[in-house]
């Protein structure tokens, strides 16, 4: 985002905790996600509420009629508050009503003491549909039925994880917003790492770690990079030993199965 939208956040930013303080985080996320698709889909009040030569007042006052009544105070006044900012794109007004939205979700599972558990259960949910074609192609198809989809993944997943973790999942397929359903779980658990102020290290090994093994690598990659780190871990038998890292675009691949590419690259040229 430029200076303005960075500036715009941060101003609505202020609003959004007040209202997680004194609304039901549930709530305030399922309604931002409905404003978000609002303006996604109308792209005559998007500009109007996102055009920087026009008063802020006037913009806070046209989202306000338009909601008011339809949900809580706690969302309008977010709702209000950011519409009245500056935009460098309009995108970036939507981008970041969805990010507030994911984010009250999170408070819930926050509240709950259980963010560790919707962070594990969203990553393992995306490695369930990247691992079977036919889930994969019906979550995927761009010219499905959406509510469809999100009745699938109601079915997978009603009663046997925690309900932010099927929110968010059925707004991933619901509202994907021109992305991929496992580039947006990624953004979703990008938005999760941040609001905690840590980073989440992929890890791919043959066999599964031991909770000291665990506490050891997290230690030892805190250690390099400063922060609290989440491992997710992926079993995957190919990789006949040793374990690979991926934290962002950072690659630490200490697999048997890379030692033996590179032998093999070697032996060719």
């Amino acid at each position: 985002m430029r200076g303005s939208s960075r500036a715009a956040v941060i101003e609505g930013r202020t609003s959004f905790e007040s209202a997680l303080m004194s609304g039901d985080p549930a709530v305030v996320a399922d309604e931002l996600f409905a404003v978000t698709g609002l303006l996604d889909d109308n792209a005559t009040l998007r500009r109007g509420v996102a055009d920087p030569s026009r008063e802020g007042k006037d913009k806070s006052e046209l989202i306000t009629r338009l909601l008011q009544g339809k949900v809580s105070n706690e969302s309008v006044g977010i709702a209000s508050v950011l519409v009245a900012q500056r935009w460098a794109q309009e995108r970036d007004l939507t981008d970041t009503l969805e990010r507030f939205a994911v984010e009250a979700s999170l408070k819930g599972a926050e509240n709950s003491g259980a963010i560790d558990q919707v962070e594990d259960e969203l990553f393992r949910f995306e490695r369930l549909v990247a691992g079977n074609p036919e889930l994969r192609d019906a979550l995927g198809n761009r010219l499905g039925d959406n509510v469809g989809k999100a009745d699938l993944v109601s079915t997978l997943l009603e009663g046997k994880t925690r309900p932010e973790t099927l929110r968010l999942a059925r707004q991933a397929v619901l509202a994907p917003r021109g992305r991929r359903f496992d580039r947006t779980i990624e953004a979703f658990l990008d938005i999760a790492a941040e609001r905690r102020q840590q980073l989440t290290a992929v890890v791919t090994t043959a066999v599964d770690l031991t909770q000291e093994q665990r506490t050891r690598l997290s230690g030892a990659l805190q250690k390099i990079y400063s922060k609290p780190v989440l491992l997710q871990v992926i079993h995957d038998e190919d990789v006949i030993g040793g374990i690979r890292v991926q934290i962002g675009d950072e690659v630490v691949d200490g697999t048997i199965l890379r030692r033996l590419d590179e032998a093999k690259r070697h032996l060719a040229s």
